[in-house]
């Protein structure tokens, strides 16, 4: 069995601006740079034949390259102790109908969609055991945050495997978006 997302990486430009402010909150989990993604979708374990079946739907998704642009930063749960700290985007119609295109993938292979709805963010940070002053004091000093524009033109299909120091996610396929 494997543990499966889909996910969209960041250039390494804006991997190291996310570096500048990975800091100063106490007891907080920073994310390695080097595992910094906008998960598209999370799937869950599935089987070896699942898999392939689900590397060759992926292969048949297409769509154009498109810009994304970070903007703000924030906090989940909203109204409770922060337990994820993310910085988020604007409004991308294309990166909306990526995911749409994955679900629908997903859903031919009879994957269940997922039961929250989409909300695109990086995380950067598990905040658990952070006071809330503090978070919400990074928020206050990172209100204007942004960065510019990059332009999206692959995704991804990951593995990740829980360990007790977090997550580690390893490379499974590449599908690139090409102008139609």
């Amino acid at each position: 069995m494997m543990r499966l997302f889909v996910a969209i990486d960041l250039p390494n430009k804006i991997k190291n601006e996310l570096a500048v402010i990975s800091f100063g909150l106490p007891q907080a989990r920073w994310v390695p740079l080097e595992q910094l993604h906008l998960t598209l979708r999370f799937i869950g374990e599935v089987n070896g034949v699942l898999f392939q079946d689900l590397k060759s739907c992926l292969e048949s998704i297409n769509g154009n390259p498109f810009p994304l642009t970070l903007n703000g930063l924030g906090c989940f749960p909203p109204r409770r102790d922060p337990q994820v700290l993310w910085v988020g985007m604007e409004k991308s119609v294309e990166l909306l109908e990526l995911r749409k295109r994955v679900d629908g993938c997903l859903s031919k292979l009879g994957i269940a969609p997922e039961q929250r709805k989409f909300s695109p963010h990086i995380t950067l940070a598990r905040t658990r055991k952070t006071p809330l002053l503090r978070v919400t004091r990074f928020l206050v000093d990172h209100a204007l945050f942004h960065l510019p524009e990059f332009i999206v033109s692959n995704f991804h299909l990951y593995s990740s495997i829980l360990t007790a120091k977090g997550a580690l996610h390893r490379h499974e396929a590449e599908y690139s978006l090409t102008i139609n």
